[in-house]
């Protein structure tokens, strides 16, 4: 497919008006895609579940990424007012429409992983 074809990779006067810069900046950050991922994996999740199960991000990193996400209306938030303090997190409509296209990601990885 050429960029002729798709009207999001046409050419334009200025980039920071296209799709593309705006999905990209939505995932700009390093572990945005693999938070997103973790939480569609698990439907819902607490903030020491979703940790224990990436396992490769700090405390404040995870805050932060979630912060941003949620920020985006990527994901929802779900505090409970309680004692001990409960949050759950999960995609919202918007972060589950992007899920077809992390699929894609996966495939298009699957393929060329040697």
């Amino acid at each position: 497919m050429t960029s002729d074809e798709r009207d999001c990779l046409k050419e334009v006067e200025s980039f920071d008006k296209t799709g593309f810069n705006y999905t990209m900046s939505l995932f700009t950050g390093k572990y945005k895609l693999t938070v997103l991922y973790a939480i569609y994996r698990h439907d819902v999740i607490r903030f020491n579940a979703l940790q224990k199960y990436l396992n490769l991000l700090s405390h404040k990193t995870l805050s932060n990424t979630l912060k941003e996400l949620e920020q985006d209306d990527l994901i929802i938030k779900h505090d409970y007012k309680e004692i001990p303090p409960k949050v759950e997190y999960s995609l919202s409509d918007k972060g589950k429409s992007f899920i077809p296209i992390l699929y894609a990601m996966c495939d298009w990885g699957e393929k060329f992983i040697k």
